[in-house]
């Protein structure tokens, strides 16, 4: 039999770069979670700006962490 290679997980933690139309559905879904989805259910209004804050944030990290890519147009 032969053997097979063992893919690893890089051991450096990496961002990955994320498009500029992320953060703007972040923005865009908590605000509106915010006027129209929380006033209406307080439980899935609270949830959904949660997750669209953690969009947010994570759009952040990836602008201030990931790598640059030099792409040619």
């Amino acid at each position: 039999m032969a053997k097979r290679k063992s893919k690893r997980a890089p051991r450096k933690w990496h961002a990955v770069p994320l498009k500029g139309s992320f953060m703007a559905s972040a923005m865009l879904g908590f605000f509106i979670s915010a006027y129209y989805v929380y006033p209406k259910t307080f439980n899935f209004g609270v949830t959904f700006m949660f997750i669209f804050a953690l969009m947010f944030i994570a759009a952040l990290v990836s602008m201030t962490k990931a790598p640059e890519i030099n792409e040619k147009y």
